[in-house]
C-alpha cells in the first residue's frame, strides 16, 4: 500500500505510470463535479468510481480486497479513516469474480490512514482495507476510486 498526497509531484514521480495516469486524469478533470458511478477512462484497463457516503463506525463496515485491480483511493471532499491489514492476517472468504471482490473477516487492524482532500491510498491485492470509517465524528465524503488493471 502507498499513502500520499496528489500535490507532492516530485515524490509521486517514483510511482508507476498507471498510478501517475490516474493523477493526471484527476488534475485534468473536475472530479468533484462528476456524478456518482463508474466513468470509463481506458475500457477495463482503467476506470474511476465516484462515490459519496457517510462515514460510520467499524462495527458497520467490512474488510475487502481485490485480485484483478489496484485501488487508488483519492479523497475529493471530507475526511475518512481507512483500516488496513494484509489479507493473510484475516480469514479470506469466497472470492467474487464479478465485481473483483474478496470479502474478509477478522478484527485485527495493522494500521490506519486518514484521507483528507488530495490524499490518496493505493491498495494492492494483498492489502485488505476497511473504508468509510469516521475520523472523530460521522461526516459525508466524496471520493474517486481509480481501478487499475494488474498486468
Amino acid at each position: 500500500m502507498i499513502f500520499g498526497n496528489i500535490n507532492y509531484s516530485k515524490t509521486n514521480e517514483a510511482l508507476t505510470e498507471d498510478i501517475k495516469r490516474c493523477f493526471k486524469y484527476a488534475k485534468e478533470n473536475d472530479l468533484i463535479g462528476f456524478e456518482k458511478g463508474t466513468h470509463e477512462i481506458d475500457g477495463e484497463n482503467l476506470f474511476v468510481n465516484i462515490v459519496e457516503y457517510d462515514t460510520t463506525v467499524k462495527e458497520e463496515r467490512f474488510w475487502e480486497a481485490h485480485k484483478k485491480y489496484l485501488d487508488v483511493h483519492l479523497m475529493l471532499d471530507g475526511e475518512e479513516k481507512i483500516a488496513l491489514n494484509f489479507i493473510d492476517n484475516l480469514k479470506q472468504n469466497e472470492y467474487q469474480e464479478e465485481g473483483d471482490f474478496l470479502p474478509l473477516d477478522g478484527e485485527a487492524v495493522n494500521s490506519e490512514v486518514i484521507l483528507r482532500k488530495g490524499d490518496f491510498l493505493v491498495c494492492y491485492p494483498e492489502d485488505a482495507h476497511m473504508t468509510a470509517l469516521k475520523v472523530e465524528e460521522k461526516s459525508s465524503i466524496k471520493k474517486a476510486i481509480f481501478k487499475v488493471i494488474i498486468r
